[in-house]
């Protein structure tokens, strides 16, 4: 039995709003667009006359045994068949690099929007799912613009020329194909719904497993020491497990949808056969016009499970638009206030007053605080583990804001402050060391981009660490895997320490900063820092008394 998901809101097989809003994405590329509409209006119209000029060869030149109108008629033929097909090329083209600059816009829109959103929702959200919709969920949009509008429209464009050459050749036999019509529609209208569903329920399933494979990937190291292995294989066994039913429930769904459709289509054809072959023997058609007819009706009906087939590959691309577009719809929980300015230099005057702060509504976390610390002035938040130290930093940082109360810098309250403007002149080393897929010296730039490589030197000699980097297998060009992968703890703290010193801040967080340092290494960059403090606010959080004493 197929598991069940039940639905964020009302599905709809096919919304329009959300197919116009995947065309506006079009719109910067709307010359080569234009040009891709253009040969799929032209391609709708050759595929029929394509098929008409066959019959029409074989009704005329070949039925009267007509040697040379033969030859002519052949020749004709394949020099318009070959330009039909040049233009299939260019269209394949053109469609095929429309949905790749349209992906492109797509995935760089989400990941500004990714960027902006604030570090709250980063902790409740799967890194997996943000992958998904970043991977599968954009791919099969590009399906959805590459393939199936422009596809549809030529399959569309065949069936309305097609039919109209029917309607020109005899009327009646095209009345019998109208009365097919409502099968058609009963057809896809039991099967839209179902299809629908199956795809988004698809779509969901595989956002789990990759949300679940990333988190395994980042708690390996918990998995492998913890021997769960076997628990955490299983778990995500029966996600595997999951996903392979909603890909069969929706296989199974296309898989009967698709043969009615191509069965009509020969139910179709030995209508007219009957109705045309009498007529034919009554003498009430000619056999030439019923020759034409019938070539033309098979072009009409096989255009009917190609339009199928894309009809299932929309609703698809609508799953996962429609999860998109959800993403990029989602307000930050909180943004800068319209009429926030930059702050300037500061001096790092930081003041609290009776401010409560609360990540969860209803579950205080801060509750009348009241702090104040002048610039140059260094301060040690010291408690238990979940007292609120680090939040308090943050609140200071401006990577969350506070419930309630007042917060400024140097006088000015924090939500008056543009946050860009704040964080340039704000550094933070805590104890997580994360460090960006490069070089040491790619990572100690993250601080200050546009610093030179003797910048980057004499930050590390100021902090009498140069010596530890130079001994790193290739110096300050040695790689850095994925979060520091390739570096102790300890060497991943000391390039974290460069990087906040390089940026000059006037306010530096350390929190937890010298875990992972030796006391030899902790000592001589407590002594550095102590020294060249100047008027730069410290605030630090540690349960090393070395760190707290400087």
């Amino acid at each position: 039995m197929i598991p069940k998901v039940p639905p964020s809101r009302e599905q709809r097989p096919l919304d329009f709003g959300i197919i116009r809003r995947l065309l506006r994405y079009t719109r910067p590329h709307a010359r080569l667009r234009n040009s891709l509409f253009l040969l799929v209006v032209l391609r709708s119209i050759q595929l029929p006359i394509v098929t008409w000029a066959t019959a029409r060869v074989i009704s005329g030149p070949i039925a009267e045994m007509d040697v040379r109108g033969t030859l002519l008629g052949v020749l004709g033929f394949l020099a318009f068949a070959a330009f039909t097909e040049i233009c299939f090329v260019y269209r394949s083209r053109f469609a095929l690099m429309l949905g790749e600059l349209v992906v492109q816009d797509l995935r760089h829109q989400i990941y500004e929007h990714l960027l902006r959103m604030p570090i709250s929702y980063f902790k409740r959200t799967q890194v997996g799912r943000l992958i998904g919709r970043i991977t599968s969920d954009v791919d099969v949009v590009r399906v959805g613009v590459q393939d199936v509008a422009f596809v549809s429209t030529v399959q569309v464009g065949n069936m309305i020329v097609s039919a109209a050459l029917m309607l020109y050749y005899d009327w009646k036999l095209f009345l019998a194909v109208l009365v097919m019509a409502p099968m058609l529609w009963t057809i896809v209208r039991h099967f839209r719904k179902k299809l629908s569903q199956a795809y988004r329920a698809q779509q969901e399933s595989f956002s789990r497993v990759t949300a679940t494979l990333a988190e395994s990937v980042n708690g390996i190291r918990e998995i492998q020491g913890f021997v769960a292995q076997n628990v955490n294989g299983g778990l995500f066994g029966q996600l595997i497990y999951d996903h392979s039913k909603y890909n069969m429930g929706a296989a199974r769904h296309s898989a009967v949808f698709q043969p009615l459709l191509e069965f009509n289509g020969q139910l179709f054809l030995a209508i007219l056969l009957v109705v045309g072959g009498y007529q034919a023997l009554s003498r009430d058609v000619e056999l030439e016009a019923l020759i034409q007819f019938l070539f033309l009706s098979n072009a009409f009906f096989a255009a009917i499970p190609m339009i199928g087939n894309q009809y299932n590959q929309a609703l698809t691309a609508m799953a996962g638009a429609e999860r998109v577009f959800r993403l990029l719809d989602l307000e930050p929980e909180w943004k800068d206030a319209p009429d926030a300015t930059d702050v300037g230099r500061i001096e790092g005057r930081d003041e609290l007053r009776d401010l409560d702060f609360e990540y969860l509504p209803g579950t205080p976390v801060l509750r009348g605080v009241s702090l104040r610390v002048e610039p140059g002035q260094t301060i040690a938040l010291v408690g238990p583990t979940g007292s609120g130290k680090s939040t308090i930093v943050n609140l200071i940082a401006k990577l969350y804001l506070p419930t309630s109360g007042e917060l400024s810098i140097d006088g000015r309250e924090i939500r008056s402050i543009t946050s860009p403007s704040l964080h340039r002149q704000i550094a933070c080393v805590t104890q997580e060391n994360f460090l960006f897929t490069g070089t040491v010296r790619d990572n100690v730039r993250v601080g200050r981009p546009g610093a030179s490589d003797r910048d980057v030197l004499e930050a590390a000699r100021a902090l009498d660490v140069l010596d530890m980097l130079q001994e790193l297998p290739e110096g300050l060009e040695t790689r850095v895997g994925e979060k520091g992968a390739g570096l102790s703890l300890g060497q991943r703290q000391i390039v974290c320490f460069v990087r906040a010193m390089i940026a000059d801040p006037r306010i530096l967080i350390l929190d937890e900063a010298t875990s992972s340092v030796d006391g030899l290494s902790e000592a001589a960059i407590v002594e550095t820092l102590r020294s060249r403090a100047g008027r730069r606010t410290t605030i630090v959080i540690s349960h090393h008394r070395s760190t707290i004493s400087f």
